[in-house]
């Protein structure tokens, strides 16, 4: 039977990229023996603009149904709703919310063969399999609870407010799938001990306090793992100085996104980096560099992220339905990114490269092909 897929490719270079990761599901359905019902539909920015819809109705049933979504990007500057607010982000918000995608996992890792841009030159600062970690960030609640608004007195915005919101239920479940993360994996790269660490400001904010608590309590549960601390402005120095000290690190929404983009500089950047918002019935799965709109149709960005979000929803699938072929297939996925990276002879102009995001996409299809 058919694993139904939903995609949504979005704004700017989201429709580039996603048509790579399409690429390398039909190379998985070729190699694996696995078939894919693969239902794409129009939202963002520009389908606004043009419908003045964010998406079509029937596209939150068809995600609800869904075995999985890809999501490609969302919004473009000149895109706005009456109240502001990017044209888009209602789609993501409406997943997440609709979905209770409560964790956002973004898994941080680099790869052979890939350069950093260090000042102004490409420079090898982090040796491969030093930098492996996961940040697990809450999805649901925080900052970006739908709890704001303006005060507005004779046509000026004099007050804005946004009110954050930490409940046990939410730490707790995302905390818990972090404990659950790392007795999956193989410990920190330093020293190959399994740790969680808990990102927040509990020494100044009384939700971070509830959150620290609550991770004391899910840790009980969990003795063969080491428990670990930070506060968020200090992680993001350790994060950087010493990345082969993490495992995996859970964190407040808020905190969470900013230190997961600090983290993609750790891979090679956006174009390396990928992400799931998860659920405990639903997985959407993305590239998490944005619409870029400046390269737009351009056949330039790098379409890695978008294969390795490929890679994570196959093996979220895998485990989920515990299906090995599946499991197998990220597997592949993952290996025919190493084997491009490792030749770098179709490498995109982030990784110090010149080709297109097609021949990326193309040159990884076909080694997972060529792996069965």
């Amino acid at each position: 039977m058919a694993l139904k897929i939903v995609l949504l490719a979005g704004d700017g270079t989201g429709p580039e990229v996603m048509r790579e990761g399409v690429k390398v599901l039909k190379a998985v359905e070729s190699a694996y023996g696995l078939s894919f019902e693969l239902t794409p539909y129009p939202c963002g920015g520009q389908h606004y603009l043009d419908t003045g819809e964010e998406w079509p109705d029937s596209a939150f049933e068809a995600c609800k149904a869904a075995d999985a979504i890809l999501l490609g990007a969302v919004g473009i500057p000149e895109a706005r709703l009456p109240n502001g607010d990017l044209a888009g982000a209602g789609v993501i918000f409406g997943l997440r919310f609709g979905l209770d995608l409560y964790a956002n996992v973004r898994p941080t890792k680099l790869y052979p063969n890939v350069r950093h841009k260090v000042h102004d030159s490409f420079k090898q600062v982090w040796e491969p399999g030093k930098v492996d970690f996961v940040i697990v960030r809450e999805n649901t609640e925080g900052l970006y609870t739908p709890a704001r608004g303006f005060l507005s007195r004779g046509g000026v915005d004099e007050l804005a407010v946004d009110s954050r919101v930490i409940t046990r239920k939410g730490a707790e479940r995302v905390i818990r799938y972090a404990f659950e993360l790392s007795r999956s994996r193989k410990g920190a790269p330093g020293d190959g001990k399994s740790r969680v660490t808990c990102v927040d400001k509990s020494n100044v904010v009384a939700g971070d306090r509830l959150f620290r608590n609550v991770f004391d309590e899910v840790a009980t549960r969990y003795p063969g793992i080491a428990k670990d601390y930070a506060y968020i402005d200090a992680f993001l120095q350790w994060l950087v100085r010493s990345p082969e000290a993490y495992d995996v690190a859970v964190a407040p929404n808020e905190f969470g996104d900013i230190a997961t983009d600090l983290a993609a500089v750790l891979q090679g950047g956006m174009g390396m980096a990928a992400g799931g918002n998860i659920g405990d019935a639903h997985g959407m799965f993305e590239p998490v560099h944005g619409s870029s709109p400046k390269h737009a149709g351009k056949d330039e960005v790098n379409p890695m992220a978008m294969i390795l979000a490929v890679q994570m929803m196959l093996d979220w699938l895998g485990r989920r339905r515990q299906e090995q072929a599946l499991r197998e297939a990220a597997a592949a996925v993952e290996k025919a990114v190493v084997d491009v990276l490792k030749a770098g002879k179709v490498l995109t102009y982030d990784l110090g490269g010149t080709a297109k995001c097609s021949q990326v996409g193309t040159a990884i299809a076909s080694r997972v092909k060529a792996a069965k």
